[in-house]
């Protein structure tokens, strides 16, 4: 997986290799092909991003000054894997989900891989963010909103925090990156992507 879908795209940053080669994929997604090249579903009509995707965004989104103990906030827990990749590299993660019933299976899966000490999951609605652990050096939001949330964007870390999020329409999105500075949002377009639909109050109101 490593050498043929993130090398072989691109991918460079050592330390983000290795997270990839350390955290057990299979320990987080459930099926036949859990290392394959494509998104696979992890229960309540979500799913998970193929490995590349994932690495993606969490290269687009590094903090100026590195992972380790960065804040970081991600929209959209899924099966954990994400912030799995995150708390390898030593980020401080705090995850919100939306299901109950995915965010409980999360945690165990955290726990179980070592990470339940670097990654608090929490339940609610993500388009609002967590202002308590506020203000996050990155924040990845793993669904499609129509538009990037006021909420997540006051939350971002004003000196360099990165944002990246798909934006779009439930059927066509595209890969955002937002960087603050003071008050001064900077948003880059990187590439079209696919995502479930981000539900909340500043995001697509139902599924």
């Amino acid at each position: 997986m490593v050498a043929e879908q993130l090398e072989a795209r691109g991918i460079r940053d050592p330390e983000l290799l290795r997270a990839f080669a350390t955290v057990e994929r299979h320990a987080f997604v459930a099926g036949d092909e859990p290392y394959g090249d494509h998104a696979m579903p992890v229960g309540s009509g979500q799913t998970i991003s193929q490995p590349y995707v994932v690495a993606s965004m969490t290269a687009r989104a590094r903090p100026p000054d590195g992972w380790a103990d960065a804040p970081v906030l991600e929209v959209g827990t899924g099966s954990g894997y994400q912030a799995a990749i995150l708390a390898e590299m030593g980020a401080r993660v705090t995850s919100i989900e939306r299901h109950e019933d995915l965010a409980e299976g999360a945690r165990e899966r955290l726990r179980r891989a070592g990470y339940g000490d670097r990654v608090e999951v929490v339940v609610g609605d993500g388009t609002l963010g967590w202002p308590p652990g506020a203000p996050y050096r990155s924040v990845l939001v793993t669904a499609a909103g129509p538009s990037v949330p006021g909420p997540l964007l006051e939350q971002l870390d004003p000196s360099g925090g990165r944002m990246v999020m798909p934006v779009g329409s439930r059927e066509h999105q595209m890969l955002t990156l937002i960087v603050r500075v003071a008050s001064e949002l900077t948003s880059m377009e990187l590439e079209p992507v696919v995502f479930v639909p981000l539900i909340g109050a500043h995001g697509f109101r139902s599924e």
